[in-house]
């Protein structure tokens, strides 16, 4: 009895050992786009590590403590690593995740809108936006041209409230300039302007409307979305905005930090709140590593995220797998060639070798992307947070890199 209890037990484990061995050859085999974005959505994570001591001399090389660094090979073997659970401010590096968020969420030609709705019984309007970061006063005008001549005219603006303007860990410095513009759904080019805002709008629609119309008295006021509902309201006109795959390239190569944020509230529907649990819940379903990680924003500009090198490196890894990975590596910076890369390495043999994003914010300094070397992709992930940062010695690091063609 016990001798056949044993043997059941063995073949348990052999099967579940074949098992495990057997998905993995199916998964990893990156052959079928079915089985792939199947890997992708499980919440399992075929990595594992291999010693390079070709490569951990080379890290040796370049790297101290103020440096992260995790490198996947094309097979899911971890063959570099320095500090790679130690959590770090990722700056921009966190946009290669709330895109990806973004680009399973949306369909890559969906289009964010604009729309000027109607109530017929009360014959009120309702502008109501979903922060498209090309909007222009232009726009609101076609808009405005749809609003039919009445003796009253009332249009209600739908923004959100103030409070929610900018996420957690966005300085009052931030809030000065272009790049911290406040992240609202009605925003005028992406509220690159501190005097285009609601209250602007508010005005200019209503001298717009006076002009078109004077003998009617006009009424404008800013209602919080939240309060309304469209169920019973009827579409009049509607701007779109440019693709999704266009913003999220926006996004990712131009570093356009409104873009992120909007496009992250409109995937998570959280224009209600700043709160990005969504999409550590979503990394965390796909079972990548998620201890200690903090975030705290779609863009990257808050001082209160945390990742790690291993996770930034892991989830590119396992972003090949994605059925709309090839949309998404499109929408990086090429090294040498577009975006905030273009200008590095442009004379080299590594030009267009390279596809990712950089960050950059005070005492930090981010790259992480796809190394491409001999038809294979390596996942990368750098991070230093230090007083001195030195970006040319990453560069210098990525070169040395992108020489070696084999584990030794």
């Amino acid at each position: 009895m016990f001798s056949i209890k044993k043997k059941i037990y063995i073949y348990i484990l052999l099967l579940l050992c074949f098992s495990t061995f057997f998905l993995r050859y199916l998964f990893l085999s990156n052959k079928n786009r079915f089985l792939n974005n199947i890997y992708f959505n499980l919440p399992i994570l075929f990595i594992n590590k291999r010693k390079c001591v070709n490569y951990d001399s080379l890290i040796k090389k370049y790297l101290d403590d103020t440096y992260s660094l995790t490198l996947i090979d094309n097979n899911g073997y971890i063959i570099a690593e320095h500090n790679s659970k130690k959590l770090r401010l990722p700056a921009s590096n966190m946009k290669l995740l709330s895109t990806a968020f973004v680009t399973s969420k949306f369909r890559n030609f969906d289009r964010l809108r604009t729309s000027l709705y109607i109530d017929k019984n009360k014959n009120i309007y309702y502008l109501k936006g979903s922060g498209d970061p090309d909007l222009s006063l232009n726009d609101i005008q076609q808009l405005l041209d749809k609003v039919k001549n009445n003796k009253i005219i009332n249009i209600n603006l739908l923004e959100i409230n103030e409070k929610l303007y900018w996420p957690e860990g966005w300085t009052s410095i931030d809030r000065v300039y272009k790049y911290g513009s406040p992240i609202t759904q009605l925003a005028i080019n992406s509220n690159s302007s501190r005097y285009i805002n609601i209250n602007f709008l508010e005005n200019y629609i209503k001298k717009y409307l006076i002009t078109k119309y004077p003998k009617s008295i006009v009424n404008i006021s800013i209602l919080d979305p939240n309060n309304i509902s469209l169920k019973n309201l009827s579409l009049v006109s509607e701007i779109r905005s440019n693709s999704i795959i266009s913003l999220i390239t926006l996004a990712n190569a131009e570093s356009h930090n409104f873009t992120s944020e909007s496009l992250f509230k409109n995937a998570s529907n959280t224009w209600s709140i700043n709160n990005y649990k969504n999409l550590h819940y979503w990394l965390k379903r796909k079972g990548l590593p998620m201890n200690g990680i903090l975030i705290k924003d779609a863009s990257g500009l808050s001082r209160s995220n945390k990742l790690t090198t291993n996770l930034l490196a892991s989830f590119l890894h396992k972003m090949k797998f994605h059925k709309n990975h090839e949309f998404y590596t499109s929408s990086l910076s090429i090294l040498g060639v577009r975006g905030t890369l273009s200008n590095k390495f442009s004379n080299t043999s590594l030009r267009g070798k390279f596809f990712g994003k950089t960050g950059t914010l005070s005492n930090t300094f981010s790259l992480s992307g796809y190394l491409l070397n001999k038809k294979k992709i390596y996942s990368l992930s750098i991070i230093q947070n230090s007083k001195s940062i030195d970006k040319i010695n990453v560069f210098n690091l990525l070169m040395d890199l992108h020489k070696i063609d084999k584990c030794n």
